[in-house]
């Protein structure tokens, strides 16, 4: 462990993330609440860093590099290791439309045919974190919502799956810590109307 404190920041609202719709290739814009709310969340990131220098990693989509711009960041790279996990052929579709075909799929559950396996979006999130360990100070991610519970649970620890028990609205800030060398989450789904 390191004393590294790790600050997620999910993009703004999209008419997709609003309407349900699984978004993770697509490259689509902020919604005007969207960017009201990433607004709200420099705010709060504001308020919990003070200060404090840090390194900001974003995702190359627009929803997300635009939040951190809203939101008062500077990127200081960009990845594609923080993208939203890759739904494949469901890319676009919302769970009920999915559950026509496979009855009871969540993203947690079942797999995407066409995109990541629950294990390839766990090595993702082990990248992203120990390059957040090594940056020597603490971190931004800027990204995406069910990527961003996939982290908070491989912080902890757990495999991908365990995110489903990890609640993040577009806009929302968790914050990833350590006590006493073991991972805590410190603040989870922070967000300001």
């Amino acid at each position: 462990m390191s004393d590294t404190t790790v600050y997620l920041l999910r993009h703004g609202q999209t008419e997709w993330s609003e309407s349900g719709q699984h978004t993770g290739r697509t490259d689509i814009p902020l919604t005007e609440a969207g960017e009201a709310r990433a607004r709200k969340a420099g705010e709060v990131l504001r308020g919990l860093l003070g200060d404090s220098p840090v390194h900001v990693i974003s995702s190359p989509r627009q929803r997300a590099g635009r939040t951190a711009e809203l939101a008062g960041l500077t990127v200081d790279e960009t990845t594609e290791d923080l993208g939203e996990w890759d739904y494949g052929d469901y890319e676009g579709l919302t769970t009920p439309e999915i559950r026509e075909t496979v009855a009871g799929w969540t993203v947690w559950s079942h797999p995407c045919p066409g995109g990541e396996t629950a294990d390839q979006v766990t090595e993702r999130a082990r990248r992203v974190l120990a390059k957040a360990r090594r940056a020597g100070t603490d971190v931004v991610l800027v990204g995406h919502g069910h990527f961003s519970r996939v982290l908070t649970a491989v912080w902890l620890g757990q495999p991908a799956a365990r995110g489903v028990h990890f609640a993040l609205d577009p806009g929302g800030v968790v914050v990833l810590g350590d006590e006493r060398g073991e991972p805590q989450v410190k603040r989870l789904n922070v967000i300001v109307d």
